[in-house]
């Protein structure tokens, strides 16, 4: 028999992703079993993380502060913005080191079957950011899914009166592919082959 206390857990990590109720075990007996150097440290930076994350009220990306470190770094392209589908998509794009513009995170994508329209994205939010900022170009880097492809040609749409170049990684993305799950050299081969959106 496990203790009620015990049970709780491994359902809770069972719920991250990638893990099941036999990897939850595993993963409960792995931390048990090393207590004192990893199970403890690890309650230790989960405490003071949950007690200090924010979400960039810019860009949408998870910091310690209200604009995050990528959004205040000086040294950054201020003049391109990179929009994703979700924090996860950006610090892929981060690990290349071949970006070196800004980001806007939408929170996921447009998707009518799940009820997700224009509203429940941050769109709006990314429309104010270009007209108050000195941006010259968005890079449209959204999964290469139909969700995906539909919420990058409405982004395009809204901004096809305002003047700016709109681009879209290239095709080194597969069809179906989510950034988060690729290697660094498929995804900063798309990045630097991008392409303009003809709208």
């Amino acid at each position: 028999m496990i203790s009620k206390n015990l049970e709780s857990f491994i359902q809770m990590l069972s719920k991250l992703p990638g893990f099941g109720p036999r990897s939850a075990r595993r993963a409960a007996l792995h931390l048990i079993k090393n207590k004192e150097t990893l199970f403890v440290p690890l309650i230790n930076a989960m405490e003071k993380t949950a007690g200090s994350i924010a979400i960039c009220s810019s860009c949408g990306n998870y910091d310690t502060s209200d604009i995050c470190s990528i959004c205040s770094d000086s040294e950054r392209e201020q003049t391109i913005i990179c929009v994703v589908e979700e924090v996860a998509d950006l610090w892929a794009l981060e690990r290349t080191s071949m970006f070196n513009g800004n980001y806007h995170v939408l929170g996921g994508v447009l998707s009518p079957l799940d009820g997700i329209g224009p509203d429940d994205l941050r769109i709006d939010s990314l429309i104010s950011r270009v007209r108050t900022t000195n941006v010259e170009e968005l890079i449209l880097a959204t999964s290469a899914t139909v969700d995906g492809k539909t919420t990058s040609h409405y982004i395009a749409d809204r901004f096809q009166n305002i003047g700016i170049k709109i681009s879209l990684l290239a095709h080194g993305i597969p069809v179906g592919g989510e950034l988060d799950y690729l290697d660094d050299g498929t995804i900063g081969a798309a990045l630097k082959d991008r392409r303009k959106i003809d709208t």
